[in-house]
C-alpha cells in the first residue's frame, strides 16, 4: 500500500512539472552577439555579375516584402531603392513608377554585425502608358544639347521631368522609321544618374528609367574591337575634345576624321591579342570610356583578324511594331555577303536584356525563311552564335534580299566573319 501511495505521489509531482512546462511562453535563444542572418525570404543569385531580379510587377501593383530575420530581438532592418532609403523595419511597402530599381535591404545588430540582399526590381508600364526603353546610347546625354528617347504612346507626354527640371522644349517625331521624342537636355543639369519621369497632358507621370548626363569627353562605341593596319570608327560625345589616343604603346595624334560624335583613325598594325585604349582631352583631362554600363578611364580592345560586320548594341524584339528599327536586326547590308567566301564562319555576339520576360534568336533571310541548317535558339546569358556560312546559305541571303537577326529580348553586340 506504501508503495503505491508513492507511487501516486510521483505521478502527481511528474504532471505538475508537464504542466508548468507547457504554461511557459516560447524564448529566443539568440543573443545580440549573434551573426544576423535573413531567413526568409530565399534570395537567388545572379548570373554573369549581373543582380537577380527580386520581383517582376506592373506600375499598378504595390511591391510588398517581409523578412524574416535572426536575432530578431536585436536587429534593424533599413531597405534602399537605388541607394536611397525609403523604409525602417521588417515589411517593405512601396509605389514605383515603370523603371529598373537597384533594390537592397541590409539587417544590422546592436554588436556593429550586418548582412545584406540586393537584385533589380523590374516595374512594367500599362499598356497605354507612355513609356521609352533604352535602345543604344541615347541615354547618355550632355547639358544644353538636343536628345531623345524612343518608346511607346509618346504622343501622350506634354514634358519631361529630369532631377526635378521640366522640360518643355520637346518634339515629337513618327515616321516609317522611327518614334521618338526629341527634346533639349537643361544646360545646368548636373553629372551623374538621373531619373527620366514623362508628363502627359492630364499631368500624370510615369518612370522610364535614367540618363546618364556628362560634360566630359566619353567614347561610347567602336572600341571594344578592331582590325591592326584598319580604319577603326569609334563613336561618343564630346569627341571633337580628343587630343591624342595611346595604345599598344603608340600615342595617335592624327586622325582620318574627327567630330563632336565620331573619330575614325587607322589601328597600328600589331599582332592579334588584346590591348588598353587611353585618351587625353585638349586641356588635358583623361577620356573615359563607357562599357557594360560603367565609365572609366581605359578601355580593353581586342585586335583580331576577324572582319567586324557591325559593332554597337541594337535591341531586337518581334513584339515590336513593323515600324520600328528594331523589330529586327538588319544592319548588315546584302552586297557584303556576296563578298564572303563560302566556308566562313559569321560570329553573332548577343546579350539580353535584363527586363525581357524571354530570350530567342533566330537568323533568317529578309524574307523570314531560316537561313539552312540553322534553328531557333532560347538562352539566359550572353553568348555567341557561330554560323557557318556554306554556299547554299550565302545564295539564301543573296536571293531573297539580304540577312535578319530576329526574336525576342536581347540585343546584337557584335557581328564578325572569319
Amino acid at each position: 500500500m506504501k508503495k503505491i501511495y508513492y507511487m501516486l505521489l510521483a505521478v502527481l509531482a511528474m504532471s505538475c512539472m508537464l504542466t508548468a512546462c507547457s504554461e511557459e511562453e516560447p524564448f529566443s535563444t539568440a543573443t545580440a552577439d549573434d551573426d544576423p542572418r535573413i531567413l526568409d525570404p530565399i534570395f537567388t543569385d545572379g548570373i554573369n555579375g549581373e543582380l537577380p531580379v527580386i520581383a517582376t510587377l506592373n506600375r499598378d501593383v504595390t511591391f510588398e516584402m517581409t523578412l524574416t530575420v535572426t536575432p530578431a530581438d536585436y536587429t534593424t532592418i533599413v531597405w534602399l531603392i537605388d541607394g536611397q532609403e525609403v523604409e525602417t523595419g521588417n515589411t517593405l511597402e512601396i509605389d514605383l513608377k515603370a523603371g529598373t530599381y537597384r533594390f537592397k535591404v541590409i539587417v544590422s545588430t546592436e554588436a556593429g554585425k550586418s548582412t545584406y540582399r540586393e537584385g533589380s526590381l523590374v516595374v512594367n508600364p500599362l499598356e497605354e502608358d507612355p513609356w521609352s526603353a533604352e535602345t543604344g546610347t541615347e541615354r547618355i546625354i550632355i547639358p544644353g544639347t538636343k536628345a531623345r528617347l524612343y518608346g511607346d504612346n509618346l504622343d501622350k507626354v506634354k514634358s519631361i521631368l529630369i532631377d526635378n527640371k521640366t522640360i518643355t522644349d520637346i518634339l515629337y517625331v513618327a515616321d516609317e522609321m522611327e518614334n521618338y521624342l526629341e527634346y533639349t537636355v537643361p544646360a545646368d543639369l548636373a553629372e551623374g544618374e538621373h531619373r527620366v519621369v514623362l508628363v502627359d497632358t492630364g499631368n500624370s507621370e510615369y518612370g522610364a528609367n535614367k540618363v546618364i548626363v556628362t560634360r566630359g569627353t566619353l567614347v561610347t562605341g567602336g572600341a571594344y574591337r578592331t582590325n591592326a593596319n584598319q580604319e577603326w570608327v569609334i563613336t561618343g560625345v564630346n569627341l571633337d575634345q580628343v587630343s591624342s589616343f595611346t595604345f599598344a604603346g603608340q600615342t595617335i595624334t592624327t586622325f582620318i576624321q574627327q567630330t563632336a560624335t565620331e573619330i575614325v583613325l587607322i589601328c597600328p598594325d600589331i599582332e592579334d591579342g588584346e590591348y588598353t585604349l587611353t585618351g587625353k582631352t585638349k586641356n588635358g583631362d583623361d577620356v573615359r570610356f563607357y562599357n557594360d554600363k560603367e565609365i572609366a578611364t581605359g578601355q580593353v580592345v581586342i585586335v583580331s583578324s576577324e572582319t567586324i560586320l557591325f559593332q554597337g548594341h541594337h535591341y531586337v524584339s518581334w513584339d515590336l511594331p513593323d515600324d520600328s528599327p528594331n523589330k529586327t536586326f538588319n544592319l548588315i547590308d546584302q552586297e557584303v555577303f556576296a563578298s564572303i567566301k563560302a566556308g566562313a564562319t559569321l560570329n553573332i555576339h548577343y546579350s539580353v536584356d535584363p527586363e525581357a520576360d524571354y530570350h530567342q534568336l533566330r537568323t533568317t533571310t529578309v524574307w523570314w525563311e531560316d537561313l539552312p541548317g540553322t534553328s531557333t535558339i532560347d538562352f539566359t546569358e550572353d553568348g555567341v552564335l557561330e554560323i557557318l556560312l556554306t554556299q547554299e546559305v550565302l545564295e539564301k541571303i543573296l536571293v531573297e534580299d539580304g540577312f535578319l537577326c530576329v526574336g525576342h529580348g536581347y540585343f546584337i553586340d557584335l557581328v564578325t566573319v572569319w
